[in-house]
């Protein structure tokens, strides 16, 4: 794998005016793409804002619709991954991400853990996803989570098992806090986790969170892009809608396992062998 540019694209979407919010993408990738991005990665539910509930059925697209037209005719020029309703071929309605490259589809992500407790009530609107699976691109080898799916530990660790050294990470995590730029705890618990993730598994984690205001919460931003050494390389701005952009260096992955190997030295079968004498 060669190296490349990644950008986050920390948009306010509009609750379910999806033709707006595909020509905010569309913008933001292409001024992305005149910068010298590569790739370009957006929120949980970028295309169509996140509180649907009922309008989940109204929203869901399937993934060959002609609406994705305009993001696949540009993904020719920067790869795009974005965050839409998909409704799959026995016709359920899942909260997806969505990678296109040169054109196409190339991998579509179903979130697995529908948080349903405090302001979140997925389960009511969505279908969770079966399984996570790592990804060829022209870029190497890639793993995509949701929100949620990133606080369990055995998604991003079955990706890395997969060979993905980047895991790209679209969330929308509604706050009833104020606006406070500095020490938001939770951009401050999050980041934690992200360092820590990337720390013990070696690997890039792209973190892309959307602002704004939607049904009486707001979004607090901080998108950001962790190293394999745990480090914040860069971050976008709190509660304002803001693009970053990193230089991803394969080379930092070997040289994070080889420094400290802790996924190096990971044994799956132990994991496998316990599980099963758990009863799993």
């Amino acid at each position: 794998m060669e190296k490349f540019t990644l950008a986050i694209g920390q948009l306010k979407p509009r609750l379910g005016d999806q033709v707006y919010n595909r020509e905010q993408h569309l913008k933001i990738a292409q001024r992305a793409r005149n910068n010298g991005a590569q790739v370009i990665l957006f929120p949980e539910l970028s295309m169509t804002g996140y509180s649907v509930r009922d309008l989940n059925s109204e929203l869901a697209m399937e993934i060959d619709d002609k609406f994705f037209d305009p993001i696949r005719e540009l993904s020719t020029q920067i790869s795009i991954a974005a965050g839409a309703i998909i409704r799959d071929n026995a016709g359920g309605i899942h909260n997806a991400l969505v990678y296109f490259e040169d054109g196409a589809v190339k991998h579509v992500h179903y979130k697995v853990y529908l948080p349903t407790y405090g302001l979140f009530e997925e389960q009511r609107y969505f279908l969770p996803g079966k399984r996570v699976k790592a990804f060829e691109t022209k870029f190497g080898i890639l793993g995509m989570l949701i929100c949620e799916d990133l606080w369990h530990v055995s998604l991003p660790y079955l990706l890395a098992l997969q060979g993905a050294e980047i895991i790209l990470a679209s969330a929308a995590s509604p706050t009833r806090l104020s606006g406070d730029t500095e020490g938001h705890p939770g951009y401050v618990i999050n980041s934690e986790q992200h360092r820590s993730l990337a720390r013990l598994l070696s690997v890039y984690i792209a973190f892309a969170h959307r602002v704004g205001f939607e049904d009486g919460v707001n979004f607090w931003g901080g998108s950001e892009i962790v190293s394999p050494h745990g480090e914040v390389v860069a971050m976008a701005k709190l509660f304002d809608e803001d693009s970053i952009h990193w230089n991803i260096d394969p080379s930092e992955v070997e040289r994070a396992r080889v420094f400290a190997r802790h996924f190096l030295d990971e044994n799956p079968e132990l994991v496998v062998t316990q599980l099963k004498e758990l009863g799993y």
